[in-house]
């Protein structure tokens, strides 16, 4: 079990992975709509995965990975994207993503990834 927390200005797209992720036995410890939200959680909650859409408001993905990486350069973090052709991906894995998930996603996508996160 992971203690994940969920990043996405989507409200609904935080539903659907918190949903997805607690039926498969995770925890969700913290949401963020915003990177420096989700910064300033990852400090305060120290979950075992992050999960983080690239695109957002403010601050996006991947300058938030940097960020979070800086405070731990041990975190997890599963990248959130709706292409996996986008070059944000290749620049989020060389940032040290553990991996990435394409939207739409199935439970099962999901859940394999999170378990590849701690296989890595």
């Amino acid at each position: 079990m992971a203690r994940i927390l969920l990043v996405d200005d989507a409200g609904y797209m935080r539903r659907l992975v918190g949903i997805m992720a607690t039926k498969g036995g995770h925890e969700i410890v913290g949401e963020a709509e915003t990177g420096q939200i989700a910064i300033d959680l990852y400090e305060k909650v120290k979950p075992d995965l992050v999960i983080l859409d690239i695109l957002m408001p403010d601050m996006n993905g991947l300058e938030a990975l940097k960020k979070i990486r800086e405070i731990d350069p041990d975190a997890r973090v599963l990248m959130c994207t709706a292409s996996e052709q986008s070059s944000h991906v290749q620049e989020a894995l060389s940032l040290g993503a553990k991996g990435y998930i394409v939207k739409p996603f199935t439970k099962e996508v999901i859940l394999s990834t999170i378990e590849n996160a701690f296989a890595a």
